[in-house]
């Protein structure tokens, strides 16, 4: 044992005040989420039928269809869209950060969720909801019995009596045997705020969900890649996994570069999507497009860019998948 000691005080969570979510005021609630049938903002794009084509290319091989979204997706109200892609066997992985797991169960327990940041953190009751900070108990079990973050949270809104749970695609992908993981970063999410927060269990349970997306990422080769509003976690999460899974592919005398991905977000991009911007144009720094559209698929892939508000886009993609069914 070191007898090493840190220098640093830290922050005492005992003195933390945690409130009920029948106190909190939503800024989103039930009538946000759409139906199948409710019609969405018009969005259309030449390139989407070819999206769709290697979507439908993708399952008739058997390769990976992995979705990779920003917890603002399920704030659009898509839910019931991206749970019906998965019913149809048109995706085989989910990954979201760790807000994603938040409102989804919010939306699953008390049909709304998503506070307002500008009145609460003037006041200090910023994310600390009792309700919220049981997902701590629940990441605590998943490292404890060596679960993933996002299969725990699945397992247990499935098994509750959620009023709600209908639209949790957590819950969705525990029920279909499809991994819907959670990719955490340490401080990122209200749930770090409370007293029954444990480091080394979100570390634990977040670390296997990357191992179980590493994993779906070996299949990639013919598959395809969807990100949705992720600036920072989808590029990086899948750029490591991606370098690991060719490193074993490079092993066994495989590939892993035959494959499409298309980047869904709100952010403009200026010139040829399938070129680097150069490191003085802002725009270099927008993950998605060095990461997914250009370096990733430089030896064999293809990639594809479609700009427009989630509640559109995704809709879209949704209704083009079935039309094709």
């Amino acid at each position: 044992m070191s007898n090493l000691t840190s220098k640093y005080e830290t922050f005492d969570r005992s003195r933390l005040i945690v409130k009920p979510l029948a106190e909190r005021a939503h800024d989103l609630q039930l009538a946000r989420w759409m139906s199948l049938e409710d019609q969405a903002p018009e969005f259309t794009h030449p390139q989407l039928s070819t999206i769709v084509d290697r979507l439908m290319a993708a399952r008739e091989r058997g390769a990976a269809r992995i979705l990779i979204m920003g917890a603002h997706v399920l704030r659009a109200g898509v839910n019931r869209h991206i749970i019906d892609l998965l019913e149809r066997g048109l995706l085989t992985h989910v990954a979201m950060n760790g807000a994603g797991a938040i409102h989804d169960w919010e939306i699953a327990r008390i049909g709304a969720t998503t506070e307002s940041v500008a009145r609460y953190i003037r006041s200090g009751e910023f994310g600390l909801w009792t309700e919220t900070g049981e997902l701590n108990d629940i990441i605590r079990e998943a490292a404890a019995n060596g679960l993933g973050l996002g299969e725990n949270v699945g397992r247990r809104i499935g098994a509750s009596g959620f009023p709600h749970k209908d639209l949790s695609v957590y819950a969705a992908g525990y029920r279909l045997g499809i991994p819907v993981t959670v990719h955490v970063g340490i401080g990122y999410d209200i749930l770090h705020e409370h007293p029954n927060c444990d480091g080394g269990a979100v570390g634990a349970a977040s670390y296997r969900d990357f191992l179980v997306f590493a994993k779906s990422v070996e299949n990639l080769e013919g598959g395809v890649v969807l990100s949705f509003g992720s600036a920072i976690m989808a590029p990086e999460v899948y750029l490591k996994a991606l370098a690991m899974a060719r490193n074993v592919a490079h092993q066994q005398g495989r590939i892993i570069r035959n494959f499409s991905t298309a980047v869904f977000d709100m952010v403009p991009i200026h010139g040829d999507i399938h070129k680097e911007l150069p490191k003085t144009d802002p725009g270099y720094y927008f993950r998605p497009h060095k990461t997914i559209l250009v370096r990733t698929v430089a030896d064999g892939g293809e990639s594809f860019y479609f700009c427009g508000d989630h509640r559109a886009t995704f809709p879209a993609l949704w209704r083009a998948l079935r039309d094709r069914l």
